[in-house]
């Protein structure tokens, strides 16, 4: 019998059920609890209510897709607990523009770093509309060798499902990379897909959506990742207080 681990979630987004990647999470969840003994006992939290507060305790806190986020300052909320508890996190779409967001003004410095879907007149986002919108597309993925990327996939090339119209200016590459993003999976055409914070347990943005891979009945390779490092803080946790 396989023995099922525990760990507590946190889904930070605005809950939609016309959201599919929203509806299709409660399911791999399920799946991962009985096909991997990895259970997540997981909370959504509304973006306006993601604060330090809300999200004290978690062991893994998802960004999930869905924005533009009603509250900003909640999602970018989401990635600095995570980042700053080393806890582990994974943002899906919205949650991986956040990701780079939130990299850019709280640790490289640029407080004027914006999103042009929540500030259409920013001088200079950092989130800019894809030159061809992803929604409803798939597309090759190439993983850069010897990643966390490459190993959590177990290739170095993969097609994976979109919806998005939005991703990062390749202008603010140089100045992520200097403060420890890894931008470790592309396109074809050399477009980040894939990022990861070096030196944090397990902080992972991904510009796809894995909870939309196939048709449900099993769990992409990288929310089983991001379930077992939510799992290996938990237990990390619980043995720190005995």
């Amino acid at each position: 019998m396989t023995t099922t681990r525990t760990a507590r979630v946190a889904l930070v987004g605005d809950r939609s059920a016309h959201v599919r990647s929203h509806t299709r999470i409660p399911g791999l969840i399920e799946v991962l609890r009985e096909q991997h003994g990895l259970a997540l006992d997981a909370y959504w939290v509304p973006s306006e209510e993601a604060d330090a507060d809300a999200l004290a305790g978690f062991d893994g806190i998802w960004l999930i897709p869905g924005s533009p986020y009603r509250s900003e300052a909640g999602a970018l909320a989401a990635v600095r607990a995570a980042r700053e508890h080393r806890v582990a996190f994974l943002g899906t779409c919205g949650g991986f523009q956040h990701l780079m967001l939130e990299m850019l003004r709280d640790v490289a410095g640029r407080p004027d770093a914006a999103h042009a879907e929540n500030d259409p007149a920013a001088a200079s986002p950092a989130i800019v509309p894809l030159s061809c919108s992803l929604v409803g597309h798939e597309g090759a993925v190439n993983l850069r060798k010897g990643s966390l990327a490459e190993q959590i996939f177990g290739v170095e090339r993969t097609v994976e499902r979109y919806h998005c119209a939005y991703g990062l200016d390749r202008s603010y590459l140089p100045l992520l990379e200097a403060h420890g993003l890894r931008f470790t999976g592309h396109d074809d055409d050399g477009e980040v897909r894939v990022a990861e914070l070096a030196d944090h347990p397990f902080l992972v943005g991904t510009l796809f959506q894995p909870e939309l891979s196939g048709d449900g009945t099993r769990v992409h390779p990288v929310i089983r990742a991001f379930a077992e490092a939510a799992v290996a803080v938990g237990a990390a946790r619980e043995t720190a207080a005995a």
